[in-house]
């Protein structure tokens, strides 16, 4: 299951959010998601685990304080798929 978290410090690194979770069972992979120019965080991430501990882990962590901040945590939703920028116009 893929675990959508926000509301991050803006400090934390790929490894804070993998230990964080490791805590409800095995982490799959943990990453936040950086702005592409500046490198900086955006201030949420994703975290993939096994569907049982990833309930677990939504339920115990969302809306607790990490790091200084209350963080949001609920499953991810998959992307919408938006059409990519078409120079060709129909009238």
């Amino acid at each position: 299951m893929n675990i959508f978290i926000s509301n991050l410090n803006y400090r934390l690194t790929n490894e804070d959010l993998h230990d964080l979770f490791s805590e409800y069972g095995e982490v799959e992979s943990a990453k936040i998601i950086q702005d592409r120019e500046t490198g900086r965080s955006r201030g949420f991430g994703f975290v993939e685990m096994a569907d049982a501990e990833a309930k677990t882990a939504i339920q115990e962590l969302n809306q607790k304080e990490f790091d200084g901040k209350v963080i949001n945590v609920s499953e991810a939703r998959p992307r919408d798929e938006k059409p990519r920028n078409s120079f060709r116009r129909s009238y």
